[in-house]
């Protein structure tokens, strides 16, 4: 299923204000890209994304097996191994994960909680809640079906990459849909959406030969919905897809440990 930003008003219904509205703050997923990559074409981008993950796993064995050691900080680490995870729980607002042990936390995201990852920066992960006083929900079957609940969370996305720069296009699709019970006896609903954003070269060109629209960035979506404490609840992951076949097993344990627990007043 695909849609683009011009007609993202057929979509239904969209989820209800969250605690901290999106478009009124930067949205954790607005860092679209690092600097460096802007001016290259998207074969080249692609490139420099995959040596970004290389170059991360080559550092992270690198100093924990001989720089660190030698300067007697064996227990050091400025980039652990991919697969180790740090667990992350928010008793206040009632929600629990874990994440990558060599993310960082970036905080004044937006989002309630947001961490990156540090070398592949357009990778990163947030979680969104609906506010506690405008939001009453028993399920996440409350949004309907997981086909329907994809449907609002993609309208959400385009939303909030709406743009106001000429010949600006973003193509978006539905790749899955799935819903699962967790060792909670919480029923989540689990939704990957693909988005690319296209934008002309020649924006004020008079004619159309002129303006040829190029790839600016092509990324994967994760988001995982549960319900608990009244209010809904979505952990969202992004990354580019040129990356995500490499970086998949540990973005999906990551959204299967994601829980929602009762929050303490």
């Amino acid at each position: 299923m695909a849609a683009t930003a011009s007609n993202i008003g057929a979509m239904g219904a969209s989820f209800p204000p969250l605690r901290r509205p999106l478009l009124n703050f930067p949205s954790p997923h607005r860092r679209l890209s690092s600097p460096l990559l802007c001016c290259v074409g998207p074969s080249s981008q692609v490139g420099a994304l995959r040596s970004q993950v290389l170059r991360r796993n080559v550092l992270s064995s690198l100093f924990t097996a001989t720089i660190f050691p030698q300067l007697g900080l064996s227990g050091v680490s400025i980039a652990e191994p991919a697969n180790e995870f740090k667990e992350y729980i928010d008793i206040f607002d009632g929600y629990s994960l874990f994440y990558p042990k060599n993310w960082i936390q970036v905080r004044g995201a937006g989002a309630d909680i947001f961490f990156r990852d540090p070398f592949v920066l357009d990778e990163n992960l947030s979680i969104e809640l609906s506010s506690p006083s405008s939001s009453r929900y028993m399920s996440v079957e409350d949004l309907g079906p997981p086909e329907s609940a994809a449907e609002k969370v993609m309208k959400q996305y385009l939303t909030e990459f709406m743009s106001t720069r000429l010949g600006v296009r973003r193509e978006s699709s539905i790749l899955s849909t799935s819903s699962r019970v967790a060792d909670d006896g919480k029923l989540y609903y689990q939704i990957e959406v693909n988005i690319k954003s296209y934008a002309n070269n020649n924006e004020l060109a008079v004619m159309p030969q002129d303006r040829i629209a190029r790839l600016e960035w092509d990324r994967r979506y994760l988001s995982v919905l549960g319900v608990g404490n009244n209010r809904l609840y979505e952990l969202r992951l992004q990354t580019p897809e040129s990356v995500f076949v490499d970086e998949e097993k540990d973005l999906r344990k990551v959204m299967d440990s994601f829980r929602v627990i009762n929050s303490v007043d």
